[in-house]
């Protein structure tokens, strides 16, 4: 597979690059490397040196059919402001001669037709798959990959969908099956909330007020910074009771903070609740308890 190595390292000499660089110019540094043209390239398909009539034969084969691909156990990919993930992802595969090996790679950008269009690209940690059989022509297929902001993640513009690219070889060592956009797969700014209801205890009917702060992980700065104008449910459980109840809808203001004021009427729990965003996930603040007396 030395595509494969060849487009990791270069990939990583970007995001150094973009290190290297004030975080408000980091854009401006995404130089990516050459990519491969096709899934024959990624996994030096069909070489030369292999005899003629074997490439004839399996030229009568159509590729692998590619039946699933799991990124993260098919959930959100999200990170904070420096700690890389490990994520994995399997690539289902089926063939006549059977299937050796898979490649996925995530991207970010209008297409894969040039670098221009290209601002974020992922492979993997592994150089070939590790694939177990199904039976003699299905298998299953695992890579893993280590994403790191900013360095993957350079800039917080590359937070939201990036597209799923994923190819398979057959075990005949010549067909192959590519797919530049098989799937989708969102990647997140971590956030956190926070809530802080006062005074405790408090008497019943007395106004009782709340306050709290939704951040989200800026991975240019490697710090967690206010989400500015979301709306914010704040809701209450009572003390005996498992569910919380929607009080009142508010927005963050320019710093994330929320501030609000109720009537204090039964023991209980309070909480900011954030329904997220396509570049944010959704998080619950822990609850507060306020005793009423």
């Amino acid at each position: 597979m030395r595509i494969r190595a060849t487009v990791a390292a270069v990939s990583g000499a970007l995001a150094l690059s973009a290190l290297a660089v004030p975080a408000a110019h980091a854009e401006d540094s995404a130089n990516l490397p050459h990519l491969p043209t096709s899934a024959a390239e990624i996994f030096d398909a069909a070489p030369q040196s292999a005899p003629k009539n074997a490439r004839a034969a399996a030229a009568a084969m159509s590729g692998p059919v590619i039946s699933k691909v799991v990124v993260n156990g098919g959930k959100s990919i999200v990170l904070g402001t420096t700690a890389a993930k490990k994520v994995s992802v399997s690539v289902t595969a089926s063939h006549p001669s059977g299937v050796s090996d898979a490649f996925v790679a995530l991207w970010h950008g209008k297409s894969l037709a040039s670098e221009a269009s290209l601002d974020g690209l992922v492979v993997p940690n592994e150089d070939e798959a590790k694939c177990a059989k199904a039976n003699k022509t299905t298998s299953t297929c695992k890579l893993t990959f280590t994403i790191k902001p900013g360095y993957d993640l350079y800039k917080n513009a590359l937070a939201g969908t990036w597209k799923v690219w994923t190819a398979a070889l057959a075990d005949n060592g010549v067909d192959v099956t590519e797919k530049q956009t098989y799937s989708t797969v969102r990647v997140q700014r971590a956030s956190k909330l926070t809530v802080d209801a006062a005074p405790e205890p408090v008497k019943k009917g007395k106004t009782l007020t709340v306050k709290g702060k939704l951040s989200r992980a800026n991975w240019e700065t490697f710090k967690y910074q206010g989400y500015t104008g979301q709306p914010v449910k704040l809701q209450f459980r009572k003390k005996n009771s498992k569910t919380y109840t929607t009080i009142k809808t508010i927005k963050t203001n320019s710093t994330g903070n929320l501030k609000t004021t109720v009537k204090a009427s039964a023991s209980g729990y309070w909480r900011y609740s954030f329904a997220g965003t396509s570049t944010t996930p959704a998080i619950n603040a822990a609850g507060d308890y306020v005793a009423v007396r």
